[in-house]
């Protein structure tokens, strides 16, 4: 589903109009950006939840040259689903 069809079904359910729906939902991942800048994590009930995490530093090697390198530490985030959201997503798969 793209940004554009999603912003669609989201005005139709909501009876909004794209451009309100659009607004909202920058609103919404304007919020959740900024919580995360903050460290903070995004917990969504029965959805999941967005946090940063940071990954330690470590080696690699390059295949072609086998030179060795270090891949320093970063944060990045990650999402976590809420087991009743995997518990939806597996019955719908059932079901196929």
């Amino acid at each position: 589903m793209t940004n554009k069809e999603f912003i669609e079904e989201l005005s139709r359910r909501l009876e909004k109009t794209e451009k309100e729906t659009a607004s909202l939902l920058a609103s919404f991942t304007e919020c959740v950006s900024q919580s995360l800048q903050e460290n903070k994590t995004v917990v969504l009930q029965d959805f999941g939840s967005f946090e940063v995490e940071k990954k330690m530093e470590y080696i690699s090697v390059n295949p072609v040259t086998k030179q060795r390198f270090l891949v320093p530490p970063e944060l990045v985030v990650s999402f976590k689903s809420a087991t009743s959201l995997k518990g939806r997503v597996k019955n719908v798969l059932s079901d196929e």
